[in-house]
């Protein structure tokens, strides 16, 4: 993994940003912005898909305990259904940045596209993940929220093995899928949902 970059170049007041939800089948995409506070480190950070659900509860504790200021959004299944997840992800990324109640002074954005209506000066950054820790607590608050938002909103279809697969399409969830049909957390414009629309 390469080092972290320091978060300080921009003054104290650089944030981060990422989303999670890009690929699953059903679920809102989830952002989230944070300005880590240098005086507080905070160890252990990595791209949130490469920790332990484990190791990601404890972060997601941590990272708001020590951060500066930090801020989750997301766009709706109907956002992104409408606007297409690319689109949505920027939306949910710009809204994470927008709720900071602390003015960042440079967004550094996961990936190689930034958001629109950014406040301030901002860069996108290909696997800023796993470079820059402010995009890594990003990631992580961003993950551990939308996981637990779908846990919580799939209840009612426990069939469908939500807790599980969080929404992305596995085997269990496309057999899911053609047994009982979508359900109104299902991203109807996304393929396999769309085929079996279709059908």
């Amino acid at each position: 993994m390469e080092p972290f970059v320091s978060q300080v170049y921009f003054g104290d007041l650089l944030a981060g940003t990422d989303e999670a939800g890009r690929g699953p089948l059903a679920g809102e995409v989830v952002a989230a912005a944070v300005i880590l506070d240098p005086n507080r480190p905070i160890a252990g950070l990595a791209d949130s898909k490469k920790l332990s659900e484990k190791k990601r509860e404890a972060l997601f504790v941590e990272i708001q305990e020590k951060a500066l200021a930090f801020a989750v959004a997301s766009a709706s299944i109907e956002e992104i259904d409408e606007i297409n997840i690319l689109h949505a992800s920027m939306l949910a990324m710009s809204r994470a940045v927008a709720l900071l109640p602390v003015a960042p002074e440079h967004v550094l954005v996961d990936g190689n596209r930034l958001p629109p209506d950014l406040p301030c000066s901002a860069e996108a950054v290909v696997k800023g993940d796993a470079r820059h820790a402010a995009i890594s607590a990003a990631s992580i608050l961003a993950k551990v929220t939308r996981d637990r938002d779908i846990v919580k909103a799939a209840q009612q279809y426990p069939e469908y093995g939500f807790e599980k697969h969080k929404g992305y399409p596995t085997a269990q969830h496309l057999a899911a899928i053609r047994q009982h049909g979508i359900t109104p957390l299902h991203r109807r414009s996304f393929g396999p949902v769309k085929k079996i629309l279709e059908g």
